[in-house]
């Protein structure tokens, strides 16, 4: 049984056949799917396709960096009332972003602060977006050592120095599509991060692993992440799934 920590399957890439996608899923033995929320618009197709898979679905709240314009802190007020209301299973997706748009890098910073200090108050982890800025963000994440913040970097592609950074922190590491690339570069990477700290993800729709890569990515392709994993580590696709499925019950199942 395998968890996808990171898919998006409430966007409208999904309309008309998410049922489908879910029934996929379930049938190559995805056992949970952690869904992470990206703006204001996305909260309430996220929440019914949690309250329609209960148990099997799971919803995370936060503020993707790529949102953060000028009315970010009304976003961020949103987000935190939300957390008033009802329990999530992490703030996410969160962090910084560089790739698009530099213009509102300082907001970006404000916002992934205030985000950690929901995620202390509430005892959940953050799952952190950090494009063309995993340095910068391993130096805010430093910010909060001692405070019991726990996450995970999602998406992970950075070097092995870095990815060891991030787990001495007690981070974990999101593995996803880009470790089945011919010229990803994770195979040599991953080998040198500890083990007890990695997840699988999809982040559906996007990074379909190969031999899917170009289509539109769902939670049922991490089989081919986890295949991929197996390769890389010299283990069973038995041990890559009990392990990343102990890591990621550890990081988001258990306070």
């Amino acid at each position: 049984m395998l968890i996808d920590t990171h898919a998006h399957i409430f966007l409208e890439e999904f309309d008309g056949d998410v049922d489908a996608v879910i029934q996929r899923a379930i049938d190559e033995g995805i056992e949970k799917i952690l869904l992470p929320n990206i703006d204001k618009d996305s909260i309430d197709d996220m929440l019914q396709l949690e309250e329609k898979y209960p148990d099997y679905c799971y919803a995370m709240i936060g503020l993707h960096p790529c949102s953060v314009k000028q009315d970010f802190e009304k976003q961020l007020y949103i987000v935190e009332e939300w957390l008033s209301r009802r329990s999530f299973i992490a703030i996410g997706e969160i962090g910084t972003d560089l790739y698009w748009d530099k213009t509102f890098w300082e907001q970006q910073k404000e916002a992934f602060r205030f985000q950690c200090e929901l995620a202390i108050k509430h005892n959940i982890p953050v799952v952190i977006h950090c494009r063309e800025t995993i340095d910068e963000t391993i130096d805010l994440v430093e910010e909060f050592e001692g405070t019991g913040l726990k996450g995970v970097f999602h998406c992970f592609t950075g070097s092995a120095e870095q990815g060891n950074q991030i787990t001495d922190l007690g981070f974990y590491l999101g593995i996803g599509g880009v470790s089945t690339f011919k010229n990803g570069g994770l195979d040599k990477v991953i080998p040198e991060l500890n083990a007890n700290k990695l997840v699988l993800e999809t982040d559906s729709p996007y990074l379909s692993p190969a031999p899917e890569r170009g289509k539109r990515n769902e939670p049922s392709k991490l089989k081919f992440i986890a295949t991929r994993m197996s390769e890389i580590l010299e283990l069973s696709v038995h041990e890559v799934a009990t392990l990343t499925t102990k890591n990621a019950n550890d990081l988001f199942f258990r306070s």
